[in-house]
């Protein structure tokens, strides 16, 4: 057996890892590289082997970055099934729809300065023509249920806390001779006390294991402290008569801020302002959130669900889907909130909502998660004075806040936690890929201090034969 790190080895971003088992190509993953525009498009566009030649692909959740570049991989010449869970396939459905349409905007703008530079044009990505091909690949498969993919090789999905749908992968393999290897990847790993979805279904009795490290070297807020705390910046902007600009995730954390807006709301904790989301993609994707109520936490079920009442809706929201709508908000007057995706603030709607707020010291963005380095909201969160949008300068005057609470990644004690359940013994490689050298690092000396004797911190482009 072969693991070959492509995407996601030392980064965040473009989640990708190849296994080559008993004779057969299993994909881990095909997400989109996010980052510096003149690295993303070759970096997605050229698979470093042949797509053709991929027996199977097995996708953890539905997020771009790990699933984005699936209609590229299938216009390739991949034949193979998909496999995910019901949850995430639905929702892969509208998310890369969504990409496939940012794609073209984002090509369309790029060859408008290729041809002023006499350039030859570039082709997007993908088309949503792509994505439809793509779709019928896919095979919908419930948790806790083992699926045989080839001889001596089935897995099984369990819930991995993150987002809707998202998962854990336990392979169970027998190669020549009757060797026997438990192989886990974890996917993201979620948090325990989400409020909207279930906590992770600890992945176990492994022999390696493909592990996440987005917050290896971090210690989120306490819980508790959280609605407090967001209420009051929210108090606190509206005094100020500004606006709040939330770049958020349409998946997952969009969802859970509508749900903690909804509660404090009731509660009376925050005053009766006009909330939008403002992003065509999370008006469908809270959807699919409604659809799948067997994936909701108890918390959302006891305050909302038993109650008939939607965790997703209430009478200040109003979710917009319409341009001209969106393009209103910037003329109306705050204080108001506006979460709009993406959260990294590398396209979509909200570079629209930056772009008119950024330079108004009334106004706060309000960071929800993490953002990749080279993104526009890293460099924000980093305290540039000068950001570049739509190719113009903007001064940051604007407050900037990042609440990690909201992040759907464990932290570091959360992902020592995750471990709980395998025994420094049994357990004899772990691979940390999804984290930059300041988290992954740190961690990895962490788990050596608790006995595990082999972690690695691969590098893309490395193979690891056993």
């Amino acid at each position: 057996m072969q693991i070959e790190f492509i995407g996601g080895a030392r980064t965040v971003t473009g989640s990708q890892h190849l296994l080559h088992i008993n004779g057969k190509k299993i994909l881990l993953e095909c997400g989109l590289f996010q980052g510096r525009r003149s690295e993303t498009y070759d970096k997605n566009k050229n698979f470093r082997y042949n797509p053709s030649e991929i027996d199977a692909l097995i996708l953890s959740h539905a997020h771009i970055d790990h699933s984005g570049n699936i209609p590229n991989l299938v216009s390739k010449g991949f034949k193979g099934l998909i496999y995910a869970t019901s949850a995430t396939v639905d929702l892969c459905q509208i998310m890369l729809r969504d990409s496939a349409h940012l794609q073209e905007k984002d090509i369309e703008f790029v060859n408008k300065k290729r041809k002023k530079k006499n350039e030859s044009s570039l082709d997007p990505l993908y088309t949503l023509e792509d994505v439809e091909n793509a779709m019928q690949q896919f095979v919908g498969v419930q948790y806790n249920q083992t699926i045989n993919l080839f001889p001596g090789i089935r897995f099984t999905f369990r819930d991995a806390g993150h987002i809707l749908g998202s998962a854990g992968v336990h392979l169970e393999i027998e190669e020549s001779g009757n060797k026997k290897i438990n192989l886990g990847f974890s996917g993201d790993i979620g948090r325990p006390d989400s409020p909207v979805i279930k906590s992770p279904d600890v992945l176990r009795d492994l022999d390696i294991l493909i592990m996440e490290s987005t917050y290896g070297n971090r210690l989120h807020s306490p819980s508790e402290e959280v609605e407090e705390d967001l209420a009051a910046t929210i108090r606190e902007a509206i005094d100020n008569g500004g606006k709040i600009i939330i770049p958020a995730f349409a998946v997952g954390r969009t969802q859970t801020l509508v749900y903690m807006l909804h509660k404090l709301f009731n509660q009376n904790r925050i005053p009766e302002i006009p909330i939008y989301v403002d992003s065509p993609l999370a008006v469908d994707a809270t959807e699919v959130f409604r659809s799948h109520p067997e994936c909701l936490d108890r918390e959302t079920y006891r305050i909302f669900l038993q109650n008939n009442d939607d965790p997703f809706g209430f009478s200040k929201l109003k979710y917009i889907k319409k341009t001209d709508e969106s393009k209103e908000l910037n003329e109306k007057p705050g204080p108001m909130i506006i979460i709009s995706a993406s959260g990294m603030a590398e396209g979509g709607r909200i570079l629209h909502h930056l772009a008119h707020n950024i330079s108004d010291p009334k106004n706060l963005i309000l960071f929800v998660g993490y953002a990749a380095e080279h993104t526009l909201a890293r460099k924000i969160m980093d305290g540039n004075q000068f950001v570049n949008i739509f190719g113009e300068e903007y001064e940051v005057k604007a407050k900037f806040k990042k609440m990690d609470y909201f992040s759907g990644h464990a932290d570091q004690k959360e992902l020592l936690d995750y471990l709980r359940l395998n025994s420094t013994n049994t357990l004899k490689n772990i691979f940390l890929v999804h984290g930059e050298e300041d988290m992954a690092l740190p961690f990895r000396e962490k788990l050596l201090q608790k006995g595990y004797k082999s972690v690695f911190f691969p590098a893309s482009g490395e193979k690891i034969n056993f």
